[in-house]
């Protein structure tokens, strides 16, 4: 059992930590849920129809030329192992997000390990391909892993001068 969480300045910063987790988790399945409608499918008939409607041209922009070749290398298979991976990401997402909603501390030890792990990622993909997204991605990132890493300290150091003047009693 651990101590009750009584600061109301604890209990909102966790609490948006767990709405962004939450809200990643969302992300996720909704575009897991696109992508997994896709089976079955025509896929080069979906993206030639998705690439109309945008007035989109693969050979004018970058990143709907990355698209097209996804598209190509798509596979029912594939199309199941994303699946699996984005379910794992998302129960780890909806877990870590009840706990901190609930003010857990194993939820703020996760928040932690589980945000510090991308972070060197993130960083490569920034070096290489520098945008303002990206950068914004890191920064809070970065914010909510030192944020949490914070608490729990703040946390353990409590709990040691509660320890120790119990002990001088």
């Amino acid at each position: 059992m651990h101590p009750r969480i009584d600061d109301p300045g604890h209990i909102k910063g966790v609490r948006t930590v767990a709405t962004v987790e939450f809200a990643k988790g969302i992300i996720v399945v909704l575009a897991g849920l696109g992508v997994f409608s896709m089976r079955h499918k025509d896929i080069w008939g979906v993206t030639e129809s998705f690439l109309e409607f945008f007035h989109l041209n693969p050979h004018h922009h970058h990143l709907v030329g990355v698209f097209v070749a996804l598209m190509h290398r798509v596979s029912d298979v594939r199309l199941w192992k994303i699946a699996t991976v984005a379910a794992v990401y998302v129960t780890l997402r909806f877990v870590e997000a009840y706990g901190l909603w609930f003010v857990r501390p194993w939820a703020e030890w996760l928040a932690f390990a589980s945000g510090a792990i991308y972070i060197p990622f993130e960083a490569v993909d920034l070096f290489h391909r520098p945008a303002w997204f990206r950068l914004l991605i890191i920064v809070i990132n970065v914010g909510i892993v030192l944020y949490m890493l914070m608490l729990r300290l703040e946390a353990a150091k409590k709990r040691h001068s509660a320890q120790h003047a119990a002990e001088s009693r």
